[in-house]
């Protein structure tokens, strides 16, 4: 009798843990992609068969005729919007039900990570963005780009110097030690030359820090599926080895600042003000390239905070994940694109080369943000290679989603339900764009831009809670690319990935296999 009971006991708490959670799209009548027992639907991703991106593409192409499907992340369920015009809805329309991100971590386990600006949730968010929005303008891009133009032309000069006909460079490497340099000039208030000093502290505990694959990379989804799991084991995403340096750079910085009366072009200084209540909005956020994201109005009249140095750390933290990781991707992508394609790379050099001479041999920020080819380039590499497979909403208070279609029942989300949006197959969906996998910067001629559907491309996120740092990215991406391609061709080699593999064991979206390039000198 006991062992029967038992039994019973075992069976029902299998079917309570192991078979019930994986029900509940099939109770709600919600078509969804089958799971595997504890994993869900991202095993494959844990075992590295596939990536993230081709993961949810597949959801995306599967179930191209339904506005939203189902899957599940290990044992929670999410809904997956691949309907553009209900993404605008929950983003933009109803925003005030979808504030949030999902939170990786808490507080009172990490603090540093929770207070940055991705990871702040409900008022604080408001009001920390409404505080920040106006540091991150059009006119202040132009208060940093000289540092940005000086670590751009310090990479292109560093292997000018080296007498070989053919440079074979990694450029995923190459290019976090320039984003690292920009960084930590701009946002640190750092100089360092990562190139010549390739073991540098501060490189070194950056690579450190933001690096997010392997383990790392499922911690990190764990943070979303079961937070409290990752409260009580402590686990954290800013270790307490990075806190207490980059705590310690901010500080010094600060210190040194105010006792010096030093005012520098970099985001610290900006910060400072707003932290003085200095920062007002300018009003001089000019389109500086199809890209970049707009401000939306928060709704409410936001506050803003009283910003300490943890503030100021978090939000340097967050710009330097964006800046070094990001950003380099992007770059490392364009660049393999214009291996592959010469005559689009001498086309770009083109605009290079009548831009230089315009300039005088002296590039300025409003001559970099005026090359229209060079801007067609970086929306298409965003387009083709997006930062992220997907974006993610949480649910911050019941909503429907609206019946459209005779076939559909209204869906009643629940506080704290998770959303995803299925970027990578938007992206690539030949409804939007034609011929998907083919890099062509012509789909963002000026001509051509009208015919976009403003919602299928949304590299930097889309609503109010989009990427703040767009703009900053975007110029990065623009002068460091400008110096490279005045002065070299880029070329495939045998060690050039053909056709690209996304990686298996990235977050972001990367290269299986790196990112290999010859570099050929050309002629002064």
């Amino acid at each position: 009798m006991i062992k029967l009971l038992l039994l019973l006991v075992v069976a029902y708490l299998l079917y309570y843990f192991l078979v019930k959670p994986y029900r509940f799209w099939k109770e709600r009548g919600i078509k969804y992609v089958k799971p595997l027992p504890i994993f869900g639907n991202i095993f494959e991703n844990i075992i590295q068969r596939k990536s993230l991106a081709e993961i949810f593409k597949s959801f995306y192409d599967e179930f191209r005729d339904q506005r939203y499907c189902g899957m599940y992340q290990f044992m929670k369920p999410v809904l997956v919007v691949n309907d553009i015009e209900l993404m605008k809805t929950i983003t933009i329309k109803d925003f005030d039900y979808f504030t949030d991100h999902v939170n990786h971590s808490r507080e009172e386990v990490d603090r540093l990570w929770s207070r940055n600006l991705f990871a702040m949730i409900g008022e604080p968010w408001r009001d920390m963005r409404g505080t920040l929005s106006p540091a991150f303008t059009g006119s202040k891009m132009r208060f940093m780009f000289s540092l940005m133009n000086e670590c751009a032309e310090n990479f292109a000069a560093y292997y000018l110097k080296e007498n070989k006909e053919l440079i074979q460079l990694e450029m995923r490497d190459t290019y976090t030690r320039v984003t690292n340099d920009v960084i930590a000039s701009c946002a640190f208030g750092i100089t360092c030359d990562s190139l010549k000093d390739k073991e540098n502290v501060f490189y070194v505990k950056a690579r450190k820090a933001f690096d997010f694959s392997g383990i790392r990379q499922t911690i990190f989804i764990l943070f979303n599926t079961l937070p409290r799991l990752m409260k009580f084991l402590g686990l954290k995403i800013i270790t307490d080895e990075m806190g207490i340096f980059f705590r310690g750079v901010i500080d010094e910085s600060i210190r040194i600042r105010e006792e010096k009366c030093i005012s520098r072009p970099d985001m610290i200084n900006l910060l400072l003000e707003s932290r003085k209540g200095k920062m007002s909005e300018d009003g001089k956020n000019v389109v500086d390239s199809f890209a970049s994201t707009e401000e939306y109005s928060l709704g409410m009249k936001t506050k803003n905070i009283e910003m300490t140095n943890e503030d100021i750390t978090a939000q340097a933290l967050i710009f330097f994940l964006g800046g070094f990781d990001t950003t380099s991707y992007v770059m490392c992508f364009l660049t393999h694109e214009l291996a592959l394609n010469n005559e689009i790379q001498e086309k770009l050099r083109e605009e290079i080369n009548s831009t230089w001479k315009n300039c005088q041999g002296k590039l300025t920020y409003e001559a970099l943000i005026g090359m229209t080819y060079l801007d067609m380039l970086i929306s298409e590499v965003l387009r083709k290679w997006p930062p992220f497979p997907f974006l993610d909403r949480i649910c911050t208070r019941d909503y429907t989603i609206k019946a459209t279609r005779p076939e559909e029942k209204d869906y009643h989300l629940k506080k704290n339900d998770i959303i995803v949006f299925p970027m990578f197959g938007i992206h690539r969906d030949p409804e939007f764009y034609p011929n998907p996998e083919v890099f062509d910067p012509e789909r963002f001629s000026i001509k051509n831009r009208a015919k976009i559907v403003p919602s299928s491309y949304i590299p930097f996120g889309i609503g109010p809670r989009n990427c703040i740092g767009s703009r900053f990215a975007l110029l990065e991406n623009k002068a460091t690319i400008f110096h490279l391609i005045r002065n070299f061709q880029v070329v495939p080699t045998e060690k050039t990935s053909i056709p690209m593999v996304v990686s298996k064991k990235q977050f972001n979206i990367s290269s299986q296999h790196g990112f290999w390039v010859g570099l050929k000198r050309l002629p002064a």
